[in-house]
């Protein structure tokens, strides 16, 4: 496929892209912000690298002078305990147990699945549910398992992995531009 074929495609993806959930999903971020909450971000593979991604754009990038800091925390950046998780417990387990360490009721926890279907991806959501956090999905195609999990979840219309990864961080910039915005209004910049 030539880039041009992929960039055509790609534009199609994005243009059918429901963007009133990636603006539900920065509303709820904002109120978690607000409330004084943290902001918890995996996945696996790409969907890992956009955690860490997003989180750092989160957490240095949203920075005001005489604003507090938003919490973000990407469970995909400590290798040594999730390959310990890995070991000792199961790979399904190495998002869930770090929630169990760490998620408190009123959390954002953002998943971020390509297919929707990755047992610890899912297993992550379901901890985060039974805390009482706010669960929020990024995936592909019909959502997978993590769909019924989330409460706002964005589908991107694709069975295209890497459209589907393109659309995850359009929509993680997207996000990040805004919270950025608001604060930087906030206080009056």
């Amino acid at each position: 496929m030539a880039s041009r074929e992929y960039l055509a495609d790609l534009r199609a993806v994005l243009d059918r892209l429901d963007t009133a959930v990636v603006d539900r999903i920065t509303e709820a971020i904002w109120e978690g912000y607000e409330q004084g909450r943290t902001l918890f971000v995996f996945g696996n593979g790409g969907s890992a690298a956009l955690a860490s991604h997003f989180v750092c754009d989160i957490g240095k990038g949203t920075l005001a002078p005489g604003r507090k800091r938003l919490r973000a925390i990407s469970l995909t950046d400590n290798v040594p305990l999730m390959t310990a998780w890995a070991n000792d417990a199961t790979y399904g387990e190495i998002f869930a147990e770090q929630l169990l360490d760490l998620v408190q009721k009123g959390d954002l926890v953002l998943a971020i699945s390509g297919s929707g279907n990755s047992e610890n991806v899912v297993r992550g959501l379901q901890v985060a549910r039974e805390a009482g956090a706010k669960t929020i999905a990024l995936t592909g195609s019909s959502g997978g398992r993590v769909k019924a999990l989330a409460d706002i979840c964005l589908l991107v219309p694709s069975d295209n992995m890497q459209h589907i990864e393109d659309a995850h961080l359009f929509s993680a910039h997207a996000i990040f531009n805004a919270i950025r915005q608001r604060m930087m209004q906030a206080n009056g910049e």
